[in-house]
Parts: structure tokens; C-alpha cells; sequence
């Protein structure tokens, strides 16, 4: 059916014992919309995925993978963020979410964040520790705090695992 036509259905009735024909014109249905045989309207819809559900862009999520991909392999250790609550003992929480790494725990670094509690904690595994300074953590930190004040979390992210990566230096040659 084209745009501007209508459709004529005959029906007929039976009404105290004489039948009755009836003329009856089908509204004219609207963009994506058909009118089937049987009177049944079919629709098609256009799909349309659910927006990402987060704190980050599908963009931003890219840049902060980038980083992390970047910084793990430059330095040679196992960079990670963990974006969350931390709890009462945060220092705690994130010594407990860095072992959960599991066996490359010896060589990776955790950085966790707690906006909403105002916490930052990084951890280091034994092996990274010896090439990743504790002065090295807390300009990371430090950083970190200029750019989540501006608000700006990306940033502030992505600039720490720059700084991290740079204080552990190059990986080392096997």
C-alpha cells in the first residue's frame, strides 16, 4: 500500500435474519507501520541500544584502556584501577582487592579510588614496589587529587598511570 491510499474492506453481517454488507475504510496506517490481511497492525521500531551505565563514556573508557595498556607495557608491571567504595578501612580494602589478582599480584600495581569517600590508595605487589617508589605513588596521588578537585576523573586517571609507569621506568631486558 502506498502513502495516501486507504484500504476498502467489505464485511457483511447477519442482523435479525437479513444480511447486511457494510463498507468500512481502513485508517491509513503510518510510517512503519503495515496493515496485514487479517486487520492486524505490524510495526517496526528502530532499535536502539541502552547508553552505557556508568561514570564514563564509551570515549573515556578507550582513553583509560589506552592508559593502562600503555603504562603496563612500558613499565612491565600489571596496572590496575579499581572505581568504587573502599569502606571504613580503605587501606585494607584495597591490600585485599589487590591480592585478589591473584599470582601476578607480585608485580602489579593497584590504584583505587573512592570519590565518594574522598580515598585514593595505591598498592604494589612485592616486585613492584622495588622499582616504584613510594615518592613516585604519592606525586601520582597528589595528581590525582589536582584533577578530580577540577573534576575531572578521566584525567586524573589517566595522568597517575603516566606518572606510575614513568617513576618504575623501562621494563627490564630478559
Amino acid at each position: 500500500m502506498a502513502t495516501g491510499e486507504s484500504t476498502v474492506t467489505e464485511t457483511a453481517t447477519e442482523v435479525h435474519g437479513r444480511h447486511e454488507a457494510a463498507v468500512v475504510e481502513a485508517p491509513e496506517a503510518e510510517y512503519g507501520v503495515a496493515i496485514t490481511a487479517s486487520g492486524r497492525r505490524s510495526a517496526a521500531k528502530m532499535y536502539e541500544p541502552d547508553a552505557p551505565s556508568g561514570p564514563f563514556s564509551p570515549k573515556q573508557l578507550a582513553r583509560l584502556d589506552e592508559a593502562l595498556t600503555l603504562a603496563s607495557r612500558e613499565a612491565g608491571l600489571d596496572f590496575s584501577i579499581y572505581l568504587g567504595a573502599l569502606g571504613e578501612d580503605s587501606q585494607a580494602e584495597a591490600a585485599r582487592l589487590h591480592a585478589s589478582i591473584g599470582e601476578a599480584a607480585a608485580q602489579a600495581v593497584l590504584v583505587a579510588v573512592s570519590p565518594g569517600e574522598r580515598r585514593i590508595e595505591i598498592v604494589t605487589g612485592t616486585y613492584a614496589a622495588e622499582r616504584l617508589p613510594d615518592r613516585g605513588a604519592k606525586l601520582a596521588v597528589a595528581s590525582m587529587v589536582a584533577s578530580f578537585k577540577e573534576g575531572d576523573l578521566i584525567g586524573g586517571l589517566v595522568n597517575s598511570l603516566r606518572m606510575l609507569s614513568d617513576q618504575a621506568g623501562p621494563a627490564p631486558k630478559a
